[in-house]
């Protein structure tokens, strides 16, 4: 596993290097380019690392002993927020998986175009959601068929 994340750290090191910390992906620039590719590919890494950064804290807390609460209220309180804490990590645990499937779409040349109809994504989209598999559209299509089958 740390040779993992050290290979990571090196992987992303190098990205930074040749995107560069001030480049935004632009319109006028070939779609899925390289470069914009590398850009994509540092800001999955760096999500993926920060929700790593995020649960280890978690984790080290909760080894860190026991609740010692001695008022019922401030027990419970603490534990709600417990809860709701270990809540967010279980998905930030299935968005880390969302994370690796877009970095393999990175590495198989599909990145950045709809899965259901072949066309591009949009910068903007990718940009707000990189983990995105679907156009807007698709994706409206997608929920509208997903709402209907529940309502049934």
């Amino acid at each position: 596993m740390a040779t993992a994340a050290f290979a990571e750290k090196e992987k992303l090191a190098r990205i930074k290097a040749a995107v560069g910390d001030d480049y935004v992906p632009g319109e006028d620039e070939e779609y899925m380019s390289d470069k914009q590719l590398d850009y994509f590919r540092m800001l999955l890494l760096e999500w993926k690392r920060a929700i790593h950064t995020a649960a280890e804290t978690t984790l080290q807390t909760l080894q860190d002993g026991p609740m010692r609460e001695s008022d019922l209220n401030d027990r419970a309180s603490s534990e709600t927020d417990w809860g709701i804490e270990l809540r967010t990590r279980d998905r930030q645990r299935k968005l880390i998986a969302k994370i690796d499937s877009a970095l393999r779409r990175i590495d198989a040349g599909e990145y950045g175009y709809c899965e259901v109809t072949g066309d591009p994504i949009g910068l903007k989209r990718l940009i707000a959601r990189p983990v995105a598999t679907m156009t807007v559209e698709a994706q409206e299509a997608h929920e509208r068929r997903e709402k209907v089958s529940r309502d049934d």
